[in-house]
């Protein structure tokens, strides 16, 4: 994948010209946030199972290398082989080498944002193999040519009419607009290549260090074919997946679903443990998990950035988000995007090459507030951009700007007047300043002063 995080402001302007991209974004994105507050509305002790779930990520992590340790050897002992991987590269030509030894030239995957951090399919396709996405919005944008645009919801960006038209033209089907029948096309499709594979890939959501279980959550039941019906199934799975075991995996089950997609529980929960046995009608013949670390043991010894690998990969934060609302996921120029994508893919790919990112933030707290583990993503991006700062320095144009901002806050008249300007700016310069700018309520200081400053 080319990445393209050094193009921020470029791909955030082609974005922001894009009327049927922001359409899709913002319908979607408000359908699952309104799912998602109303299935909190109903959970009982909703806050607490969040407060809780911060805990056991803050345990786990902290203590990454003994539960690590933990679930490999419990993996083992089912007949699974497990691979400790440094990097993604690594990572990539293991599984090249086994499709090889193996003679494999059809792949299956299921969803996994993982194996799209470590560009899995490129490497496999340019080893010859095919390889197939089996999620329907992982197929999509992968006949596209595209990465996802969102964490859970790949295909986000796209509207009905343009799969329409991308499946005609990829295809050769007749032109469907109605989802059923789009989604029958897909399936038809994807079974031939089920019975094709001889290699079934996946991530996970979870990994139990007490059992040395893998757990995949889904609704559309792919990531199951590809799991358990090719003869060798991989998954790849990031270190921070690892928590202890059953308990604390069923806090995380009341809020996965609920802060994804509003639901109370996923269509499919698969506890996978080992290959398929002899009194097992389905199953793998081989069972390989590869624990990737690719950077992730240097997050944790940063104390300030490590609550970023307590991240479940819901995307709420970014359905709340106004920044990845107005410019999508593909602005940021890698796999992850919206607030937590600002905070990863500097750490990932490193702070100055993706400067950018922390700037793309109003700082708003919309993303902590929805986060199911309390990740607190403003203090991580400001702490990045002090990071920034510390690195490059500040230039002296920007630092008058900011003396002069802060002057104008602490004057209800200046700020109001800058407000003014700013609509008066957005007649004649439109394409600088989103629509619907309001101005503050009148009231704005009384309040932030009573509020935040007492």
């Amino acid at each position: 994948m080319k990445i393209k995080t050094e193009q921020f402001k470029k791909e955030a302007r082609r974005a922001l010209a894009s009327g049927n991209m922001q359409l899709a974004i913002s319908r979607a994105s408000k359908r699952f946030s309104g799912l998602r507050s109303q299935a909190f509305q109903n959970l009982p002790g909703g806050e607490e199972l969040r407060t809780r779930a911060h805990q056991i990520k803050t345990e786990a992590v902290a203590h990454l290398d003994e539960y690590v340790e933990q679930f490999a050897a419990a993996a083992a002992k089912l007949g699974i082989r497990v691979y400790r991987s440094p990097d993604g590269a690594d990572a990539c030509r293991y599984i090249e080498d086994l499709a090889r030894a193996q003679g494999i030239q059809t792949v299956v995957k299921g969803k996994s944002m993982t194996t799209e951090e470590i560009d899995l399919n490129q490497t496999l396709q340019q080893a010859g193999i095919q390889v197939w996405e089996t999620d329907l919005g992982e197929f999509i944008i992968q006949l596209a040519g595209e990465p996802p645009s969102h964490i859970i919801a790949p295909a986000l960006h796209k509207t009905q009419q343009e799969i329409a038209d991308l499946f005609t033209e990829k295809l050769g089907v007749p032109r469907y607009e109605d989802p059923e029948k789009l989604t029958m096309v897909a399936r038809e499709f994807l079974r031939e290549k089920y019975f094709q594979a001889g290699m079934g890939i996946s991530g996970a959501n979870f990994a139990l260090a007490g059992t040395g279980t893998i757990v995949i959550l889904e609704n559309e039941g792919n990531a199951r074919f590809s799991t358990t019906f090719p003869r060798i199934h991989v998954a790849v799975v990031g270190i921070e997946k690892v928590i202890p075991g059953l308990a604390e995996l069923g806090v995380f089950l009341k809020l996965l679903a609920r802060s994804a997609t509003g639901q109370k529980m996923s269509t499919y929960v698969s506890l996978i443990q080992g290959p398929g046995r002899n009194n097992e009608a389905d199953g793998p013949e081989e069972m390989h998990i590869i624990l990737l670390d690719n950077g992730r043991s240097k997050f944790r010894q940063d104390p300030e950035l490590r609550p970023s690998l307590y991240c479940l990969r819901c995307g709420a934060c970014l359905n709340v988000c106004p920044v990845y609302q107005r410019i999508g996921g593909h602005a940021y120029g890698w796999v992850y995007s919206g607030p937590i994508g600002s905070v990863l893919t500097p750490q990932f790919l490193g702070t100055l090459r993706a400067k950018d990112l922390p700037l793309a933030s109003t700082l708003c707290g919309a993303c902590a507030e929805v986060c199911p583990v309390r990740i607190p993503l403003p203090d991580l991006l400001l702490t990045l951009r002090r990071r920034i700062v510390e690195q490059q320095g500040h230039s002296g144009w920007e630092r008058s700007l900011m003396k002069g901002w802060a002057a104008c806050q602490t004057s209800p008249g200046c700020y109001r007047t800058a407000f003014e300007l700013a609509r008066l700016g957005q007649d004649f310069f439109p394409g600088l300043y989103p629509s619907g700018l309001e101005l503050p309520d009148k009231n704005f200081h009384r309040i932030w002063k009573d509020e935040y400053q007492d």
